[in-house]
């Protein structure tokens, strides 16, 4: 078994799913934000300001900025009403309509009778929009909490502003337990850049499509035809009855993450192939990969389940 990422037609096009401007509290207009994306070697990015009436829930106008090389897919991070913790719901949508309804959200703080995070998410995604669960630490998800976001695509396991700003930057914990419970789930890794900090450029997606344009990415990721990283590159994940075999840009650990304790890696210099044995994962249902270089970067695949 080959993972679909790295078997499915197409090229590998690099993207940063969560970004802000000045149309909310991101200090550069969109065309700036955009135009340094584009700079930094990006193929595409989703301008996801923050969609609350104080701010007179924006979707950034970003079609104009396209071209033949650089690419938008219009998005939003979505709020309304109170995790377990008593604050508001963020949550990332990307490829929402620009007609999408405004939940009753003037700010960021929940009030009475307002939609609530999981009935929001769910409009979302049958609105055709990619959701995901944004910074799970960031925000003290609970699982209860986790759990609730049915509609989910995804969770953010690397939000570079949140490594940066606070050191709580994961949510491998909540996704991992939430597989464990048969989700199926995708993995990002993002930006949350507000360019008010060095919170930009560190974390990304790397996503399998025919040609760079919105509606293929869109459903490339859909599909969890992708992988997430901070540097490395993932060149292919390959699967038969005795191992996880790996193909990778150098690397000095190449790890293998299941339920619970199931865990293996291999570690060495310089790596671009390793194969994982997999001993310990008879009894898992589920298995993914992170891969590891030598300056501390990681790369995520999308968790996956064995055939059979």
């Amino acid at each position: 078994m080959v993972l679909s990422a790295f078997s499915a037609p197409g090229r590998f096009w690099r993207g940063n799913l969560h970004t802000h401007s000045n149309l909310s509290d991101g200090c550069l207009a969109p065309v700036e934000v955009c135009r340094r994306y584009k700079a930094e070697g990006y193929d595409f990015i989703s301008l996801t300001d923050h969609f609350i009436g104080f701010y007179g829930y924006p979707i950034a106008e970003t079609k104009t900025f396209r071209d033949d090389r650089f690419t938008t897919i219009p998005g939003a991070e979505l709020h309304s009403g109170a995790m377990e913790n008593g604050e508001l719901w963020h949550i990332l949508a990307v490829g929402l309509p620009e007609d999408f309804a405004p939940p009753n959200a003037p700010g960021f703080h929940a009030v009475e009778g307002q939609e609530t995070g999981p009935e929001l998410a769910q409009r979302a995604r049958d609105a055709g929009a990619f959701v995901s669960i944004a910074h799970p630490h960031w925000s003290g998800l609970t699982l209860a909490d986790a759990r609730s976001i049915t509609a989910a695509h995804s969770v953010e396991i690397y939000n570079h502003g949140c490594a940066i700003g606070c050191d709580r930057e994961g949510g491998g914990h909540v996704l991992d337990l939430l597989l464990s419970e048969g989700r199926d789930l995708t993995i990002i890794a993002t930006d949350d850049a507000h360019f008010t900090e060095p919170d930009h450029f560190g974390g990304w997606v790397m996503v399998k499509a025919e040609a760079n344009e919105p509606d293929l990415l869109l459903s490339a990721l859909k599909r969890g035809d992708f992988y997430s990283s901070q540097g490395p590159e993932i060149r292919g994940i390959t699967v038969d009855e005795s191992a996880v075999h790996v193909e990778s840009t150098a690397v000095s650990s190449i790890i293998l993450q299941g339920k619970g304790q199931a865990a293996t890696a291999i570690h060495g210099t310089s790596m671009t192939r390793g194969r994982v044995p997999l001993d310990r994962f008879r009894n898992s249902p589920w298995l993914r990969v992170t891969v590891v270089d030598a300056a501390g970067k990681r790369a995520w695949s999308n968790p996956f389940r064995l055939e059979g």
